[in-house]
């Protein structure tokens, strides 16, 4: 919440009247709720589902068996799919075509939350505009549908936002009750001041110079790439068509006998994997395609002028050790306005987001700048003994947001998230603009066009209450079953509840036998993380064909740790192998494809251009191939760094003594990128410096 700076002296009454203005004077209907998180949505509907959904090559041969489908949704991403599981529910034969992986694009680079956005309350109150109220207004009862719907994916978060100056006190409580008052009976739980103390008893790691106190609210957080996927899994069970890797070539047109104007009646589809093309015939065609909104349209029309403007945004992963476990922080306002938000998130810490035009490209990549920024931010307000490092950078990637053009504004930043639904003169149905957290009623309102507009015979939305992909037998104690009927960590049952609800049964079913007395099935793609091979194997079926649909979207160690992701690539790539029956070929093209992503778009490059920057390495290959061997007589156990354990245990065994303070001088000075680990790279530097 990007909050003025400076207050001028009617604040206080200014935002009663504002409230009044705003029609907040439902206080009545406002109920505290301290001590629970209980959201209040509509009641569960209930939709009749398939028991299985249908293979990828099940989807395909129905998209070009059937003769006409009702509705036609462009796009995988969480508008797209949403539409998709709108039409499919209300009985409309639907399909939907995505070129990439679901997800591929924005709606699995955000920045995890489920908000109804601070900041367009504060930017709806200052400048009056009911348009901005509205939309959070509508925002927040998403959240409470999206926390109701996907328990297994969501949970409310409390976010403290640090006060350093005592006039900023009153200022953001009136912010924040606002905001609470706004969501009304949907309120999470109530917002709260705390003093210096409490502060810091909450948030250790938050700077104590100048601390006033602090305000925590509640937002909502989920896992983003694999809530895109439970509502496309929910689509497909309820018999909508949907294919990922299918790519629209062009829109299919007719004449209308009755106007004479030509009509979209379908689109020309290639299925990217196996360069097949075939027609897809539709009623209605949706365009639901994020940052890629106006190349569809100029499909339909070339003269067409661009209604999107995209912007960038990029994250950064650092260690869970930089935040609380259960306690997000929000910064708002940056050095430059913006603002940061610095949340806990699977067991690791993100920060983010920068907002700068861009380009629009299917592989969007984060910048040195960029990332120094976010770091830059973080440092002014984390405590002085909390070293925020570069090195401690685990992973950064940049996502495209699709804002819809202001013609009054100079710069992305002030312009709004609201949504657009346009018809165009063939019947073009284009939804563009708005936010994850409201994906549902933008849906919802695009569906209600189609039938409005194509004369399609179909009821009401029922997506309201709606149970998503695994919530259906969801308990907060399922993973207890996970590890008493099967023998899982608990650590691995708990992330399987959290990631598949009651469909971790699915993957459990197909975990290995370790071959240890615990756990007794389960095999970890890496040793730090809870995956398991088992959840590569259930990944195929849920539509996975790359090992980089494995590695950022089945699972999420990509966006976790660069590092991670490319150690458990070559089994990933093994077990896909097996599965999709991959020769040796294909298999190496996958894990080179794969590096790549890691290298460009989840900041790998940016960290070892970092790295190299400092130093060139100028050994011969003899000298490389030397200093290699003495790495690894140091790194035991292949992890691909050296620790101060590591060097201590070498020493020993030579009988060398080097006091603890000592070696740790030593090995800050080698350790370029200051994450406490030597790795290769760095060990080789050191080796070309002392030459």
């Amino acid at each position: 919440m990007a909050f003025r700076k400076a207050v001028k002296g009617t604040v206080l009454i200014g935002g009663g009247a504002i409230a009044t203005v705003f029609g907040l004077s439902q206080f009545s209907q406002y109920r505290n709720k301290h001590g629970t998180l209980y959201v209040e949505a509509a009641e569960p509907v209930p939709v009749p589902m398939k028991n299985h959904f249908p293979t990828r090559e099940e989807q395909l041969l129905t998209l070009q068996s059937t003769s006409e489908f009702d509705v036609l949704v462009i796009g995988g991403g969480a508008t797209g799919c949403g539409c998709a599981l709108d039409a499919a529910t209300r009985g409309l034969k639907t399909a939907l075509l995505e070129r990439d992986d679901f997800s591929s694009g924005t709606s699995s680079r955000s920045t995890k939350l489920i908000h109804g956005g601070v900041r367009y309350l504060q930017k709806a109150i200052m400048k009056l505009d009911f348009e901005q109220y509205k939309m959070v207004k509508e925002a927040l009862r998403e959240r409470a549908n999206l926390l109701e719907i996907a328990p297994h994916l969501s949970a409310p978060l409390p976010i403290m936002l640090p006060v350093y100056k005592w006039w900023q006190l009153p200022y953001y409580w009136v912010g924040i009750k606002l905001y609470d008052l706004v969501a009304g009976s949907q309120c999470l739980k109530n917002s709260y001041v705390l003093n210096k103390s409490r502060a810091l008893e909450f948030f250790p790691m938050l700077r104590k110079e100048k601390l006033v106190g602090a305000i925590v609210y509640y937002d909502g957080q989920h896992n983003d790439a694999r809530m895109n996927l439970a509502i496309a899994l929910t689509a497909a069970r309820d018999s909508a068509a949907t294919a990922n890797y299918t790519e629209v070539l062009r829109l299919l047109k007719s004449t209308d006998p009755q106007s004479g104007r030509a009509r979209v009646c379908g689109a020309r589809c290639r299925d990217v994997l196996t360069g097949q093309e075939f027609d897809v015939k539709a009623k209605c065609v949706i365009n639901a395609t994020g940052p890629f909104t106006d190349s569809v349209r100029k499909m339909d029309d070339q003269e067409v002028p661009n209604i999107c403007q995209p912007s960038a945004g990029v994250h950064i992963v650092m260690p869970g050790y930089y935040s609380p476990d259960n306690m997000g922080l929000l910064d708002p306002a940056t050095s430059d306005g913006r603002v940061i938000f610095f949340l806990p998130w699977e067991k690791m810490t993100i920060a983010g987001t920068t907002d700068s035009p861009t380009d629009v490209t299917s592989h969007p990549i984060p910048t040195e700048e960029d990332v120094n920024f976010i770091l830059s931010e973080v440092r002014n307000y984390l405590n002085c003994d909390v070293e925020v490092r570069r090195g401690d950078v685990l992973a950064a990637w940049s996502g495209i947001r699709p804002l819809v053009t202001d013609p009054n504004s100079k710069d992305t930043q002030s312009i709004c998230r609201n949504h657009i639904v346009t018809v165009s003169d063939s019947g073009l149905i284009t939804i563009a603009g708005g936010k994850w957290t409201t994906y549902r009623a933008m849906a919802q309102e695009t569906i209600d066009t189609a039938i409005q507009t194509h004369g399609l015979k179909a009821g009401s939305s029922r997506t309201v209450g709606l149970q998503l992909e695994g919530a259906q037998d969801w308990s907060p104690t399922l993973y207890i079953r996970l590890v008493q009927d099967y023998g899982l960590e608990s650590e691995v049952a708990q992330h399987l509840a959290s990631t598949y609800g009651d469909k971790a049964f699915e993957v459990a079913k197909r975990a290995q036998v370790t071959g240890k007395r615990w756990p007794i099935v389960g095999k970890r793609l890496v040793s730090e993380f809870p995956y398991i091979e088992a959840e590569v194997v259930y990944g195929v079926k849920e539509y996975a064909r790359t090992a980089v649909d494995m590695i950022s979207r089945r699972t999420r160690l990509a966006f976790l740790n660069v590092q991670a992701a490319e150690e458990a690539l070559p089994r990933i790539v093994d077990i896909m192998g097996k599965e999709l029956n991959w020769n040796e070929q294909k298999k190496k093209e996958e894990l080179e494809a794969a590096k790549k992503f890691l290298y460009y778009e989840m900041g790998y490059k940016v960290k070892s251009d970092q790295l190299t920057d400092r130093s060139e390495i100028t050994l011969v290959p003899s000298d490389i191939e030397r200093y290699k061997k003495r790495f690894h007589m140091f790194d035991k156990e292949k992890k691909g760094f050296i620790t101060i354990v590591d060097v201590q245990r070498v020493l020993e065994s030579i009988s060398v003594q080097i006091d603890e303070n000592t070696l740790h001088d030593i090995l800050n000075e080698v350790d370029l990128n200051k994450n406490g680990q030597v790795e290769l790279n760095e060990f080789l530097q050191v080796g070309a410096s002392l030459r």
